[in-house]
């Protein structure tokens, strides 16, 4: 099966990892936003095929996403970046603001590099292009709603070219921090990376600490989008 880039598998803040997830027996709830209602339609009427997602609700904008996911709460949100009165961005920086870590995987298209970095800004959790197939599609709310984190390969590859047009991106990171940075990529938690680095765990956590603070980042899983979007890694 052709599935977009797994980043990263489940960890939580603290880097302690968690078993990859499996395809899991219980409904995964699904709030879709989406301002074309061809477009939304089509994706629900997909969704529809899939034994263990549902979509609860449909809003045509991030503000009606918002009002309708503080009545009925998801376990991802699936979004378009370019919408009317609230785009998907300003619907993320809202979340995020508020302290609300649902999942959010953002539909795409080849020409929103921009967006596509102001998304991992405000929090995203994976990207996905619009013409995506079911199994993809479902592959991929299954694994951010377990916490991982995506990139489907076309994009990324897309993004990357439109960076070198512009020149090599200056690396904040040491080499060091870089290596580390990769094997969290990789799924490893904190204790793995020190066991391969050989270094104490404590120190692989400063590290961590570090990559946060010079890529600007809240978390984990946005530094290795970040890292990954901006070819460091």
């Amino acid at each position: 099966m052709d599935n977009p880039s797994l980043i990263t598998s489940p960890q939580d803040e603290t880097g302690a990892s968690h078993p990859e997830p499996q395809q899991p027996r219980q409904s995964i709830s699904v709030g879709l936003v989406e301002d074309q209602q061809l477009v939304r339609q089509g994706i629900a009427s997909l969704l529809e095929i899939s034994e263990h997602i549902r979509v609860c609700w449909q809003a045509e904008n991030g503000q009606q996403a918002l009002s309708l996911l503080a009545q009925t709460p998801v376990d991802v949100l699936l979004s378009d970046i370019r919408m009317p009165q609230l785009d998907g961005i300003g619907m993320l920086q809202r979340l995020r603001a508020d302290g609300n870590p649902v999942p959010v995987l953002m539909l795409t298209t080849f020409d929103d590099n921009e967006l596509f970095l102001g998304s991992i800004d405000a929090g995203a959790n994976g990207f996905l292009l619009k013409d995506v197939s079911l199994d993809k599609l479902c592959h991929a709310i299954t694994q951010v709603a377990a916490g991982a984190c995506l990139i489907e390969p076309e994009v990324l590859q897309q993004l990357q070219e439109h960076k070198q047009q512009g020149g090599k991106a200056h690396n904040p990171l040491s080499e060091r921090e870089t290596d580390i940075l990769r094997l969290i990529a990789g799924g490893l938690a904190n204790k793995e990376i020190a066991a391969q680095v050989f270094l104490a765990e404590g120190t692989v956590k400063n590290h961590v600490s570090n990559i946060l603070a010079k890529l600007d980042c809240r978390d984990r899983t946005q530094a290795v989008l970040l890292g990954m979007a901006q070819g460091l890694i």
